[in-house]
């Protein structure tokens, strides 16, 4: 059986090794000078390679067609996926929310881990080439390469989609499919920063990251809330929690009035606030406001915030009135910011939608329309939010294919 594999990234990788695993004689084909490029970068160069979650809290986390997903992660998931790695030399440890990196926080330990199991398994890797047709044949299919015809018996595209486009990443994949008679769905830029209507407020914070904070996001209704990190850019906000809005946010919510509200108090009740802050207050009655503020925020955003609320910064405490606190309370527990749009897929960690699952078997990834033909990864119209889910995804959509590739066969 010989089979070949487009796309050289997390889920090509895998279905290579799991095709090769199961005695298949396996080609990867990557357009890039290197396997792993757009691996390489992610979780700032540390790779968060899965999360040690339970199944119902992963499928919980993913945002496109999760149902579609129960039988690739059962049978491939986040323990398989940790064996993996640690039976083949790259030890992993666990940090917060679950999520698993190297021990070394070293993304490259990954990418060479799955190249000595594909060195190991026999798989032929072709970089710099770029596949340009794929072709049907009456038994298996004619890929079309640099003026080179090569037969397979059977084809994996995993090629990813434009997020990254620093990566080599673009839409190549969806053309060979779409010409194959697949059909994508819109694509558009998820886990992705924010541009927000009080982007000068935002440059004044530029390199400011809160921890511990809550978001909340509303378009009409509340569609998306979380904890943890956010961090202010020259353009509005990014981070871990404003990634993971900008995933329910993207394609649906783009062009509709949408609000942040952060919550820079989570431990503290509104009323709980106010007994702190009217605390605070009595303890410094002849102080001037924006040097109050220091004891409730960083220098940064004391700086920022008596604008923010209205109060004049060099007003004395004991001047403060009633409703000027009740605004402060307010401010610090719903800081408001209007969202405009996204920062596209130049700054786009993965890409929302994509091939229609409808048109692809959920056990094997095969395809519906063409046999033989098997597509994994980031092509398939699904996504996740931040912590490691996009990766597994990855992993076990590209190990199911690589198996059924491998093993199926057909009356």
């Amino acid at each position: 059986m010989k089979i070949a594999v487009v796309g050289g990234g997390a889920a090509g990788m895998m279905a290579a090794a799991a095709a090769a695993g199961r005695g298949a004689e396996v080609s990867v084909f990557e357009k890039n000078e290197k396997l792993g490029k757009k691996l390489f970068i992610t979780g700032k160069g540390r790779c968060n390679l899965t999360n040690s979650c339970d199944n119902a809290d992963f499928f919980g986390n993913v945002i496109s067609n999760p149902k579609f997903l129960y039988s690739a992660i059962y049978g491939f998931d986040q323990e398989s996926v940790r064996a993996f790695f640690e039976d083949n030399g790259c030890a992993l440890k666990e940090e917060r929310g679950g999520r698993i990196f190297p021990v070394s926080d070293h993304s490259s330990d990954v990418i060479k881990t799955l190249e000595g199991v594909l060195k190991k398994r026999n798989v032929q890797i072709y970089l710099n080439t770029r596949i340009g047709f794929i072709r049907k044949a009456d038994e298996g299919f004619v890929l079309g390469t640099e003026g080179r015809e090569l037969n397979f018996d059977r084809v994996i595209l995993a090629c990813g989609g434009p997020a990254y486009p620093s990566t080599g990443a673009d839409m190549k994949g969806y053309s060979l499919a779409e010409n194959l008679g697949h059909t994508k769905t819109g694509l558009y830029p998820a886990l992705v920063p924010l541009e927000v209507a009080e982007a000068e407020e935002c440059r004044a914070l530029m390199g400011l990251s809160l921890k511990n904070v809550s978001l909340c996001m509303k378009s009409g209704k509340k569609i998306y809330e979380g904890f943890g990190e956010m961090l202010y850019t020259h353009f509005g906000l990014s981070g871990p929690l404003v990634l993971s809005a900008s995933s329910v946010y993207s394609g649906r919510y783009e062009g509709k009035e949408t609000k942040l509200y952060i919550d820079l108090k989570p431990a503290l009740s509104h009323e709980q606030l106010d007994k702190r802050i009217l605390r605070d207050f009595e303890e410094n009655m002849n102080r001037q406001f924006k040097n109050v503020l220091r004891l409730l925020l960083p220098g940064k955003m004391a700086e920022i915030f008596p604008a923010r609320v209205g109060i004049a910064g060099d007003k004395y405490i004991r001047e403060i009135t009633k409703a000027e606190r009740e605004r402060l309370v307010s401010a610090l527990k719903s800081l408001e910011y209007n969202v405009t749009g996204t920062r596209g897929f130049e700054e786009s960690i993965i890409t929302k939608g994509g091939i229609k699952v409808k048109e692809v078997d959920p056990a094997t990834m095969g395809s519906r329309i063409v046999k033989g033909l098997y597509i994994a990864g980031e092509m398939l119209d699904v996504d996740a939010l931040t912590g490691g889910y996009n990766l597994q995804i990855a992993w076990a959509t590209g190990h199911a294919a690589g198996v059924a590739a491998a093993e199926e066969v057909w009356e």
